[in-house]
Parts: structure tokens; C-alpha cells; sequence
């Protein structure tokens, strides 16, 4: 059967009413974006590798999306994971994966760029690979292949995917997109072999070229060195940033079916000063970049007109930190008043969070609020540098309780390697006393949501030196805290311990772990992040095929010396600070606020050449 954008679409026809929810793949949203196929010069297909209902609202894709049929020269189509049964009837009638826009096959577009956030996505970013009929491997690719492109928080160790992936964008896309859209465009007009593409590729600040580097092992299967291809090959490959934030994106996909997130989101910081040693998001996205307020008020109103959406997303790593923020949210308040529009603020700090917002928030429709204490003992939060005392959580509970909120969800964290079951112990006293609070203020309609989730040491991170907890302490944990948080208005959730030690074994894996992931693959490993179909065998069995030992990359500590995996990737913040950091975690040394006061950890003088106006804009002292 052809391919042909028609034969697709009939296939469709014939198929979609055996599948769940067959309005994921018909395209057709409000705001869409359609071009003339054979008038545009680049094809780009955008590709996120999970359902529609998840992917849909993804604000990295969605802006990219947008930036790219800005342009009159290129277009970008969007294509996502199917569901296990779309999978099935696409394999069996022979149906490559195709845009949602103009249902071309994948394999016809020049570029697919893919999302990849979290470490879980890897074995669908093969299995998409596979849909779409294009050679898994860089190696097997020729010229008439898409040029395969992959960015995202998870990309920052790009090792275990490297195989895969032709490209990686390090950091912030916008910008680079247009780069190396460009850069292919050159390439194309001029017929040359593929190499040549990879090689100029490379030349861009903050594109990573697998193929012209590689690994070499000690006995013991640590680095020895990374050895690069050639004299114009950057070492290491520092991340792209944007200096002063694009326009936010104010024209959203309206999707035509459920999905996890209908809103307008507006990023409104990018980065973080707090320093929490854990956080691998915090490290990377240096440094602090701040949108005016009349610019949030600009996208927000225009978002309305565009969609109708009634909820109103504010994002960054931690909202409530905007220099800014108690005008924002009354100019919002302001502005949309009698619209009964709901106003998110995800992650907001225990120890910037004031009355003055709460009172702003007061007249919107705001069903609860997220805090993220993460530890519950001085000596824990001391340890990840997140010191917020009982009597502060208490205090801001009562606060968001009295003025009509019922439902407060608190973030923890177990299983660094430091914890004890008293420090477990701690996490369960301190939701007790918060949802005691609650009573006592509003009576049984208090609730309390405390989520759990373990310990993870990610790469760029001051505990990238640490070892992982097992299997059998997590549990142990985990067991402490089910049998203490029962109760009226208390509800716990926790993760997975398999999971935990899937996510950690990919998120410091050198690059033989991408044998392990496509044997895991070939044994039916698909949607690692839902646990339904989270297949733990698939995985030991990969691991025993390849003769790697899971525990080298989760339970080993790490010494100060090691070569990592990815230290030929720079966020932008010095392995040498990170080790200090370390270092003061273990003597339960607190570290200032980045904003009160610099630790010079290195960002400021990799990316000295930005002009001074836009590092104004950083809010580096």
C-alpha cells in the first residue's frame, strides 16, 4: 500500500472506530496549524513520545510548534505515541505513524524533533522510531532519512539514547530550531552526504553529535576518557540559552477531546536561585530569566481570545519567587475580574509564600494549593539545602486553610542514602499536624494530600555523586508511612520502587545502557511510566542479555574523581562547584539563595560574550 498522505487517511476511516478514543489521532484542533506541503522547504515533525492526552499540552512542543510555522519556509506537524490498540491496527495493516496535520508518514519529513522530559520515554522514542518505519540507529540512516533530533531535561545525559538520536539539543530550543533549520537547508541545497549535515550540526553552540565522540572503559566499566572525532568538535558541549525570553506562545491548540491540562500556561520565570542539591531542574535552567508583568498580562488576555479556556496557568520552577509576583496576581485579579477564571501557581515556596498572595488568590477559582517541604528534620532539609521549619509549614497551612481552601497537597521525598526511618517518621508527624490544623479551622472538610516520591541522583546535580537507596529500603519506607498516614481527610501517594530504580539506572547510564534499552524494547517494554504497563522483567531480562549489572549505575557511590558519562555536557554550572556542594551536604551545611548571594557556580563566566542588558535580566547579584 502507498504511504500517501489519501491511503492514510482511508486506512483511518476504516480503523478508528476500533480504537479508544480515535480522536487522538484525527488532528483537526481549534488553531492548528495547516501549510501547502509542496510550497515549504523544511517539513519538521514534532514528536512526543506518549499519548495524545499528555503530550497535547507539553509547553516545550507547543512552543517550538508555534516559533517554527512562524516561519514562511519551513512548517511543523505533530505526531504522538498511539495507545497500545492504535499500535496494534497500525502493525497489522502495514500503516507507517503520520502527522495529525496533513497525515504524511514521519518518514517523509526532513527533520523529527523529539520531547524527551523524563528518562520513562525512552522505550516509546524507539517504538516510535519503528512505527514511523525509519532505521532505529543513526548508523543505518542515509540522506533520505529525516534528520533525527531529540531535546528536553532528560537529553542533559544524552548517552543512553545517543545511538539513537542524530542530534541532541543541550538547553533551551528556542533560538537553536532556527539554526538548524537553516543548517539543513544549506545542507540540502547543496547535496552533500549526511556526515557533512552531522559536522556542521556540531558547530553550533549547544548541539551535541553523538557520532563524534566516544566512550572508553576501565576494567572496572568506569570512564577513562571520552574521546572526540576531529579539531573543530567541541569538548565539552556547553548548553544554548536564551538570554532574554522569547514572546511567550499565546496561541494554543484547542484539543477537541479530554486531556490532562486544558489551560493557558505562561512560563513566567525560567530558572532557579534556591540551590536544592536534588533538583536536576534547577541546576540546568540557570540562570534566573524574569517576563515583565505587562508581558504575562499581554499573553494571558490574548490566550483568552485565542481558546477560551478558563484556567490560567502561572509556570516556572517555583512561581511565587517572581520578583514580582504579588503585583502580578492583582493585576490578573484586575484585569480578568468576573471571568471566574482559575489561577495556578505549581510549586510555590513555604518560606516566600505570604498572606498578601493568599488574599489575591482569594476571589478566583483555586481548588488547592501545592507545597513542597520535601524533608521533615532539620538535619534532612540541612542535608538537600531546603530548610523550612514545622512551625513555618503550620503557620502557611493555617493561613491557606482559614481563607476557604480545603485541600493543601504536600510534596516529600524519601531515600537519600543519609535517611533514617525516624527522619520517614518525621514525614507522617508533620502531615498529621497540618491536617490537625486543618479541623481545627474549617472542621472535617479539611483534606491532605501528601505525595512521596524517592530519591532519584540526577547528572549536574551536587548528589550525582551519590548512590541510590534499594529496593528493600524504599519499601521500608514506604511501609512506615502507609501504616501512620490513614485517616479521615489523609491520602498518600507514592511510587513505585521499580520504577525508581528504572528511572535511576537510565538517568546516569552511559551509552552501553542503550543496548539494554533497546533489548528491553524488543522484549515488549512500551509506556515505562504507566504502571499498568511497566514490564520489570523485560528489563532484568536486557540487563542479563548485555551482562550489565543494574546496581553499577543505581547503588554504586560514586567516587570524586570519576569520569561521568556526561561530563562532555555543560549546563552551564562547573562539576567543581557541584562537588563542593556535595561536600557540604554530607557536613549538613546550608547554602544561600543564589539571589542573596552568588557561589559563583560557574554560569556568569561560561557565557560571559551576552550582552549586559540581558544579564541584567538574570537576577544573578
Amino acid at each position: 500500500m502507498s504511504n500517501s498522505p489519501e491511503n492514510i487517511e482511508a486506512s483511518l476511516e476504516r480503523i478508528l472506530p476500533q480504537v479508544q478514543k480515535p480522536g487522538r489521532y484525527v488532528g483537526g484542533e481549534f488553531n492548528q496549524v495547516i501549510k501547502p506541503w509542496d510550497k515549504i522547504t523544511t517539513h519538521l515533525a514534532l514528536a512526543f513520545p506518549d499519548i495524545y492526552n499528555i503530550g497535547l499540552p507539553n509547553l516545550g512542543l507547543a512552543i517550538l510548534y508555534d516559533l517554527i510555522n512562524q516561519r514562511s519556509d519551513a512548517l511543523a506537524e505533530r505526531v504522538y505515541s498511539p495507545w497500545s490498540d492504535m499500535e496494534e491496527h497500525l502493525r497489522q495493516e502495514n500503516i507507517p505513524l503520520f502527522s495529525l496535520e496533513s497525515k504524511h508518514a514521519i518518514a517523509d519529513f526532513d527533520i523529527l524533533g523529539i520531547t524527551l522530559p523524563y528518562e520513562t520515554l525512552y522505550t516509546n522514542t524507539l517504538n516510535l522510531l519503528d512505527l514511523a518505519g525509519l532505521p532505529l540507529r543513526c548508523a543505518d540512516r542515509d540522506a533520505s532519512h529525516p534528520l533525527v533530533i531529540a531535546g528536553g531535561h532528560a537529553t542533559f545525559n544524552p548517552e543512553p539514547m545517543s545511538p539513537f538520536i542524530d542530534a541532541f539539543i543541550i538547553g533551551d530550543g528556542e533560538g537553536i530550531i532556527h539554526d538548524i533549520i537553516e543548517c539543513h537547508q544549506r545542507w540540502k541545497s547543496s547535496g552533500s552526504r549526511r556526515t557533512d549535515l552531522l559536522e556542521q550540526l556540531a558547530a553550533i553552540q549547544g548541539i551535541y553529535v553523538p557520532a563524534f565522540y566516544e566512550p572508553d572503559y576501565k576494567p572496572d566499566g568506569t570512564i577513562a576518557l571520552i574521546e572526540k572525532e576531529g579539531d573543530q568538535t567541541p569538548f565539552p558541549v556547553y548548553k544554548h540559552f536564551a538570554a532574554e525570553l522569547p514572546p511567550p506562545l499565546t496561541r494554543f491548540l484547542v484539543p477537541s477531546i479530554d486531556i490532562v491540562h486544558n489551560r493557558i500556561a505562561v512560563e513566567i520565570m525560567r530558572g532557579c536561585s534556591r540551590g536544592c542539591r536534588f533538583c536536576q531542574a534547577g541546576m540546568i535552567s540557570r540562570p534566573i530569566r524574569e517576563r515583565s508583568i505587562e508581558e504575562i498580562l499581554a499573553a494571558i488576555q490574548q490566550g483568552l481570545d485565542s481558546t477560551g479556556f478558563e484556567e490560567i496557568a502561572l509556570l516556572s520552577l517555583s512561581s511565587s519567587d517572581h520578583s514580582r509576583i504579588l503585583e502580578l496576581v492583582e493585576a490578573i485579579g484586575e484585569q480578568f475580574c468576573g471571568r471566574h477564571l482559575v489561577i495556578s501557581l505549581p510549586s510555590l515556596r513555604i518560606e516566600t509564600f505570604s498572606v498578601d498572595l493568599l488574599e489575591q488568590l482569594k476571589g478566583t477559582r483555586q481548588g488547592g494549593f501545592t507545597l513542597a517541604p520535601e524533608a521533615a528534620t532539620e538535619r534532612m532539609q540541612h542535608i538537600i539545602n531546603k530548610h523550612i521549619s514545622a512551625e513555618q509549614l503550620l503557620k502557611t497551612a493555617e493561613e491557606i486553610y482559614s481563607r476557604g481552601w480545603t485541600t493543601i497537597k504536600l510534596y516529600f521525598m524519601i531515600g537519600h542514602p543519609s535517611e533514617t526511618l525516624e527522619d520517614v517518621r518525621a514525614i507522617a508527624e508533620l502531615c498529621k499536624s497540618v491536617i490537625n490544623v486543618g479541623r481545627r479551622v474549617i472542621g472535617k472538610r479539611a483534606t491532605l494530600r501528601a505525595g512521596v516520591s524517592t530519591f532519584v541522583p540526577k547528572p549536574h546535580t551536587p548528589f550525582q555523586w551519590a548512590s541510590c537507596d534499594t529496593t528493600e529500603q524504599i519499601e521500608a519506607k514506604q511501609r512506615l508511612l502507609k501504616q501512620e498516614l490513614r485517616g479521615p481527610g489523609l491520602k498518600l501517594n507514592w511510587t513505585d520502587p521499580a520504577e525508581t530504580m528504572l528511572e535511576s539506572w537510565l538517568a546516569r547510564g552511559d551509552r552501553r545502557m542503550a543496548e539494554v534499552i533497546y533489548s528491553a524494547w524488543k522484549h515488549g517494554a512500551r509506556f515505562d511510566a504507566w504502571r499498568e504497563h511497566f514490564n520489570p522483567a523485560a528489563w532484568e531480562t536486557a540487563f542479563n542479555e548485555h551482562n550489565l549489572d543494574p546496581g553499577f549505575y543505581t547503588h554504586r557511590k560514586r567516587e570524586e574523581n570519576e569520569i561521568f558519562p556526561w561530563d562532555h555536557i555543560h549546563a552551564g554550572v562547573d562539576k567543581s562547584f557541584l562537588l563542593h556542594d556535595y561536600k557540604d551536604s554530607l557536613e549538613g551545611v546550608l547554602r544561600a539563595d543564589c539571589s542573596e548571594q552568588c557561589s559563583a557556580c560557574g554560569i556568569l563566566s561560561h557565557y560571559s560574550d551576552i550582552r549586559t542588558p540581558a544579564k541584567e535580566l538574570w537576577k544573578c547579584p
